[in-house]
């Protein structure tokens, strides 16, 4: 059986703050605002996120994200691993990764809003390439 080594907390950092600078900057504004709104962040594993809200998922910028309260362990996984896809792809990754993404989401609630499907109608969340990438990096890394 082969064991499938885990992201280097120092590699994912270094590589977050040259090759993956984009998002980076762009979740630690955010994170910034949110914290100066008073919003208390969290860590999983090395990564920090702030919880918001109530049953919407989450989305990820770089090594930061955003959540609903309360997410379970497959949610900050799920965003976690968009996170390693951040510094995998690095500048590329708005255009291939996270605004496909949040165009699919924001999609798929449209649809169900409008009664034109059921969530269950819908195909399964990690259909997508991205999203079935996400899920697999973060239960890979932070288990």
């Amino acid at each position: 059986m082969q064991v499938k080594k885990k992201m280097n907390p120092v590699v994912f950092w270094v590589l977050s703050l040259t090759w993956a600078l984009p998002m980076t900057l762009v979740g630690a504004l955010i994170f910034l605002a949110l914290l100066c709104a008073g919003r208390k962040p969290k860590r999983f594993h090395y990564l920090f996120y702030i919880e918001i809200g109530e049953s919407w998922g989450g989305f990820n910028v770089g090594p930061f994200f955003i959540v609903s309260k309360d997410p379970g362990l497959h949610i900050k996984q799920h965003e976690s691993g968009h996170a390693i896809q951040n510094i995998t792809y690095g500048p590329l990754t708005p255009f291939i990764v996270s605004i496909p993404s949040m165009c699919r989401y924001w999609y798929r609630e449209f649809l169900v809003k409008t009664g034109r499907k059921k969530y269950n109608e819908l195909p399964p969340y990690d259909s997508a390439w991205f999203e079935g990438e996400a899920t697999r990096l973060g239960e890979q890394n932070f288990s």
